[in-house]
């Protein structure tokens, strides 16, 4: 699975999370498996002080394979449907960790 291959909302999420390169995103609405940019979130980038933090190379192509990091997180969009991620952390512009919120019926 590549870049180009992704829906909008998807390709903006990647290019998003290579954006921050390490940060965290905060309650990104999912509708239907795919991220609303529709809705508010919160985007908060860590800037390393003894470190380099120039974008990495995929910044600037068009198109590359997706790392497993990308693919996983997009297999719990899928698996999600409708809901929030309440956070993603991202590391190296690839997620790490995420916290799903969902709405459980008793």
């Amino acid at each position: 699975m590549n870049k180009k291959t992704l829906s909008e909302p998807r390709r903006r999420l990647v290019e998003l999370m290579q954006t921050l390169d390490f940060g965290r995103i905060h309650g990104l609405a999912v509708r239907n498996g795919e991220p609303d940019f529709g809705r508010g979130f919160r985007a908060v980038r860590t800037v390393k002080m003894a470190g380099d933090n120039s974008p990495g190379p995929e910044n600037y192509s068009e198109d590359f394979v997706l790392k497993h990091e990308v693919i996983n997180l997009l297999e719990h969009f899928d698996r999600l449907g409708d809901g929030i991620m309440r956070l993603i952390e991202v590391k190296h512009g690839l997620p790490f960790i995420i916290e799903i919120e969902e709405d459980y019926q008793a």
